[in-house]
């Protein structure tokens, strides 16, 4: 299904500003020199992406490890390139799952876990209140669903939110950047969110205003660009932390961020350009009432030398409506049977 998409003139004179202001990297620029804007900012410009099998929390086996040798990148590799080699058949109903072929995985990095920060690589724990929330939204989804309220924003295609359009996955994980002197803006592949990040220093909304990615205001650090973005508006939850799964059913890793957000949320993320090839993006989440402390991590870009396409999201135009219907079909039948119909 075709889609249509309304920009606001003021949006799309921003990005059309960044095109025109836009410039390439010098080649062979020395990774210690920061690249450089016409206007003088460091440039984060251009195709990237984030692409890793590296986990959101570090696994078990490697606990204690911050860093894996050449040869254990090497290995990992291997083991989770031979699992997404094995299709698991569809059970019986099932309509089954993406083979190898759609997966754009990556490699592991150095780093046994993205989070860097608890030290031991794994998510804090959360809230009595969450915790409470996180169970209730499971067992939804083990229910053929009631509703379309049942289905999280990921479902619907409406948002991954953040930081989970920041955070790599299984395919489609790429990102444009473009820049004025006054804006930045983020054009995210999956599920085409699109972040404008103002840089003027104005203040952010008023408390009373939420959206789903959030109220960003950006500003230079040195060679750092730190976005702080709140106002979220507490509509996208998910506790995902094993949302990662490989074509035979394995999870890959043991901890993959999916998505969520509350509106007490604050996201502060910094993006710095190491080299040519490579920007250094890691991202701090503070959310009292989900998680009983603050964590960061990192989630590295690496440039690409092609585009960002367009996310034609099906699951949004199709699949709620047949699952929905699906269910309906399946109580009526059960309802018959009950009944002694046929």
């Amino acid at each position: 299904m075709r889609r249509t998409y309304l920009v606001s003139l003021g949006i799309a004179a921003a990005i059309a500003a960044a095109l025109a202001l836009s410039t390439e990297p010098v080649a062979g620029q020395a990774a210690t020199r920061a690249l450089r804007t016409s206007w003088g900012d460091p440039d984060l410009q251009g195709t990237w992406t984030n692409s890793t099998t590296t986990p959101l929390e570090r696994p078990s086996d490697v606990a204690g490890k911050v860093t894996l040798t050449p040869q254990e990148r090497a290995a990992r590799d291997a083991t989770l390139s031979a699992a997404a080699a094995v299709q698991r058949p569809p059970q019986p109903g099932d309509t089954g799952f993406y083979n190898a072929f759609w997966l754009e995985a990556g490699k592991s990095s150095a780093r046994t876990s993205l989070l860097v920060d608890p030290p031991d690589g794994k998510l804090p724990a959360l809230t009595p209140g969450a915790r409470k929330q996180a169970d209730a939204l499971e067992a939804v989804r083990r229910r053929p669903p009631t509703s379309w309220m049942d289905m999280n924003t990921y479902d619907r295609c409406i948002s991954r939110g953040l930081p989970g359009a920041m955070m790599p996955g299984f395919y489609n994980h790429n990102y444009q950047i473009l820049q004025t002197p006054a804006y930045v803006a983020i054009v995210v592949e999956m599920i085409h969110d699109a972040r404008i990040i103002p840089l003027d220093g104005r203040p952010h909304l008023g408390p009373g205003l939420k959206q789903w990615l959030g109220d960003s205001r950006g500003r230079w650090e040195g060679e750092t660009l730190v976005v702080e973005t709140r106002n979220f508006n507490d509509k996208i939850k998910e506790f995902t932390t094993n949302f990662m799964r490989l074509p035979n059913g394995e999870p890959l890793g043991e901890g993959y961020y999916a998505s969520f957000g509350t509106a007490d949320m604050t996201l502060v993320e910094r993006f710095t350009r190491v080299d040519a090839n490579t920007i250094d993006y890691r991202f701090t989440v503070t959310a009292p009432r989900t998680f009983v402390k603050p964590w960061t991590a990192t989630a590295p870009l690496t440039k690409l030398d092609g585009r960002v396409f367009e996310y034609a999201c099906h699951e949004g135009n199709y699949a709620v409506r047949h699952m929905l219907s699906g269910a309906r079909a399946q109580e009526q039948a059960a309802a018959r049977r009950k009944s002694g119909g046929q």
